[in-house]
């Protein structure tokens, strides 16, 4: 159980983080506080620019 802004997240939920940019994705998975994220447009950045799943700390998101 993943939360971000004080809410319980799940499986489909939608959350905004920053990585160069801020962006969003779709959560397609959760294990502890990590978040999968998928965007089937791609993300953006230098780092994950391309992209179209990453993962990322449920601390450093927030709701859309």
């Amino acid at each position: 159980m993943a939360q971000v802004d004080g809410k319980t997240v799940k499986i489909g939920d939608r959350v905004s983080f920053k990585s160069d940019v801020e962006q969003g994705g779709e959560i397609i998975a959760i294990a502890g506080n990590v978040l999968t994220l998928n965007n089937p447009h791609g993300f953006h950045g230098e780092y994950i620019g391309g992209q179209t799943v990453t993962t990322v700390r449920a601390s450093d998101c927030w709701i859309e």
